[in-house]
């Protein structure tokens, strides 16, 4: 009976029935529907764009996990090569901060027998007798110590810039004093490498002050140094940490040393060339001079060019491989057993008598050369016959060309600049110039009478205003004591000298009042005065051609088409390569043609420091760079007075010309260096790669230095 029940039938819905619309997701996939249609497939081993926002998120925390952990074993390989056999030794530079202190015996403390090192070179640096090398078993570290005084602040600038910590010798009450200070000022300028602070005397007071003196010593150095860590060094075991901390801190890198190869000079020998060998045909107190030392930040290629500081450009001959002498031996027992010591120092003797490898000579057509100015050629001005086209062109434009009546001399784009915008088109320009002529004529008349005036009313103001000076000083000369030191400065006193620094002071003191203004002269008129230069109706928008009338020496000099580009590549080029002398070799360069006053000056006790430059930096150009005054530099200084430059590893001086900082294509020249913004100083130099730090020094009549401007 249920078979012959009819099948009931399904719902259809009718031609009204309600259809919604479908979800537009906008073309998102999710990670189900990706899983579907990748079907168990690997995906491609580069990934494009697209699939590599598509990673899971795990994939994307195990790739930061895998960077983050090779950048944490490189900055610790790096750390750890320091000092030990493989790398350079650590080379400690110790500098006292106060007068009152003796870096002597910091060092006599550092190389006793309880520190836990051995003293394996005694004057390891020629020429600077506070120097010698330690070997610490125990941490498998070496070390290089030397004290310098830091009474020549170009020494002691340089031996900063080459040395991988400082260790300052503070005082135990006042820290330090005012030229100790002047010295923090220029390293922190230059840039500061690791640092440690040091102090003596805190032990021997009562129990009960020694906490208040330290203290008040931290509060003291907190001002340059908040983080830092204040290290007594009065036991051995004081010095035993001072040795661990600093082989175990954290190194600073300063970006314009760890891009170049360099090398502090431990031993150096001169030879003079021979007769044949000169340069012009004879002896010129030219040789060549070989200098040992340990290979530090990149790799040291011989064909290269080497700087030496202080001293100018050089050429490399050849790289010799020496015994290391100061050998790291894994193996080698504590120096508390004197039997054992005896076998090491018979090992190392025989190794001293092993010859010296030649690793690397020059190639000669590979080799980059000394020149630092370009070829000038005579004829580069000269202007080859015209086409008939250039013909034409010139003779329409001679045709409607516009007749104006400008000063003798000027050129034609000189005189686009000469806006009238009151011409009549109907009206004859030659009388509207003869109009305008006489009008000039009347304005500088009234306008030299005005100055007349003015001038005579200053001249009264300024009278009385000396006088009100010249009494003041009076009194207060007379209501206070002199000094000996003043006493001799008013017997040596220079009348030439201070009557042009009153003068100085005065124009700085004028330009900062009037800083857009110019004095017109009584003697000439202002149109003869100012037919060079130029009036401009909008500063920022106003066309200045910036090849126009340039000066003879800007065709000697080399030109980039794109710096920063080629910045880019030459900075990428040195980072990935790997080869010549390794960091951490003990090698002996041959530079050739070099003066005997470099061996001169290392034999006096100067550093002698040596840095490979980078491609196209010992060329010259025109260098712009940026300045800010320091504020303990109260002395005005003026547009094109010679000043000492410290530039990365070069030292030179110029007469720079300073101008505003802005934004624009054009730049206002100032005729003062200004004490309160940022400062342009543009200067012939040769060509450095930035970033690097920038020091200005000027020297005064007694052969000081004073800082004038630092590095922003």
């Amino acid at each position: 009976m249920a078979a012959n029940v009819e099948k009931q039938q399904g719902h259809r819905p009718g031609a009204y029935k309600q259809k919604n619309k479908g979800h537009k997701h906008g073309k998102h996939r999710t990670k189900g529907e990706l899983e579907r249609e990748n079907k168990g497939r690997v995906s491609v081993t580069a990934l494009t764009k697209k699939q590599r926002k598509e990673q899971k998120k795990m994939d994307r925390r195990h790739k930061a996990n895998q960077l983050r952990r090779n950048k944490k074993d490189m900055v610790l390989t790096e750390k750890r090569r320091l000092g030990s056999r493989d790398g350079p030794p650590h080379l400690v530079a110790v500098v006292s901060l106060h007068a009152g202190v003796d870096a002597g015996a910091i060092t006599k403390m550092l190389r006793g027998e309880g520190a836990g090192g051995v003293v394996h070179q005694e004057q390891c640096i020629s020429g600077i007798s506070d120097s010698f090398g330690l070997i610490l078993p125990r941490f498998k570290q070496r070390f290089l110590f030397l004290s310098y005084s830091t009474g020549d602040i170009h020494s002691l600038l340089d031996v900063a810039k080459i040395a991988d910590s400082l260790i300052f010798v503070l005082d135990s009450t006042e820290g330090w004093d005012s030229y100790g200070d002047y010295c923090l000022s220029c390293l922190f300028a230059q840039g500061l490498p690791s640092h440690t602070l040091v102090c003596q005397g805190i032990s021997s007071l009562p129990v009960k002050k020694r906490v208040e003196s330290r203290r008040a010593l931290l509060k003291i150095t907190e001002v340059r140094f908040p983080d830092a860590r204040l290290f007594p060094l009065d036991a051995e075991q004081d010095a035993t940490l001072l040795l661990r901390h600093l082989g175990t801190q954290r190194q600073r890198k300063l970006g314009f040393r760890s891009r170049r190869s360099h090398l502090l000079g431990q031993h150096a020998t001169f030879t003079p060339n021979s007769p044949a060998e000169g340069t012009d045909g004879g002896p010129t107190g030219l040789g060549t001079l070989c200098v040992s030392g340990y290979v530090r930040g990149r790799p040291l290629q011989v064909n290269r060019v080497v700087h030496i500081s202080g001293h100018g450009d050089f050429q490399l001959s050849q790289i010799d491989a020496p015994i290391d002498p100061l050998p790291l031996n894994i193996t080698t027992p504590r120096p508390a057993k004197p039997g054992k010591e005896g076998d090491v120092d018979m090992q190392d003797d025989g190794e001293n008598e092993a010859p010296v490898r030649v690793l690397m000579k020059a190639d000669p057509s590979c080799r980059e050369s000394l020149q630092t100015e370009a070829e000038v050629d005579p004829m580069d001005g000269e202007q080859t016959w015209p086409t008939e086209t250039e013909l034409l062109e010139a003779e329409e434009a001679r045709k409607n060309k516009r007749v104006m009546k400008v000063p003798k001399g000027t050129s034609d784009y000189q005189a686009t600049w000469i806006v009238d915008e009151d011409d009549d088109e109907n009206g004859d320009v030659d009388e509207e110039s003869s109009e305008d002529d006489d009008v000039d004529d009347m304005m500088d008349e009234a306008m030299e009478r005005d100055d007349e005036e003015n001038n005579s009313q200053d001249a009264g103001s300024e009278e009385e205003e000396e006088e009100e000076e010249e009494e003041e000083e009076e009194e207060e000369v007379c209501s206070t004591e002199r000094t000996g030191a003043d006493q001799r400065y008013d017997e040596h006193m220079d009348e030439a000298a201070e009557e042009e620094g009153l003068k100085r002071y005065r124009e700085a003191r004028a330009n900062e009042m009037f800083p857009d203004e110019v004095d017109t002269p009584l003697d000439a008129a202002a149109r003869i005065r100012f037919q060079r230069y130029r009036g401009l109706k909008s500063f920022r928008s106003s066309p200045w051609d910036p090849m126009e009338n340039l000066p003879l020496n800007y065709s000697r000099i080399f030109q980039f088409q794109s710096f920063e580009r080629t910045r880019r590549r030459i900075l990428a080029e040195a980072a990935a390569e790997e080869e010549g002398a390794m960091v951490g070799w003990y090698v002996t360069l041959h530079i050739t043609d070099v003066p005997f006053s470099v061996m001169e000056s290392f034999q006096s006790g100067k550093p002698l420091v040596l840095v490979s430059l980078l491609p196209h930096e010992q060329k010259m150009s025109v260098m712009h760079l940026l300045v800010r005054r320091h504020p303990s530099n109260t002395e005005p200084i003026k547009s094109k007075e010679e000043l000492v430059f410290h530039c990365g590893f070069r030292r030179f001086r110029a007469s720079p010309i300073f101008s505003q900082h802005t934004s624009a294509d054009k730049h206002k020249m100032e005729r003062f260096l200004r004490p309160d913004a940022p400062t342009v100083v543009s200067v012939y130099a040769p060509i450095t790669f930035p970033p690097t730090g920038v020091l200005l020094f000027k020297q005064r009549n007694d052969g000081k230095m004073k800082r004038s401007a630092v590095y922003t």
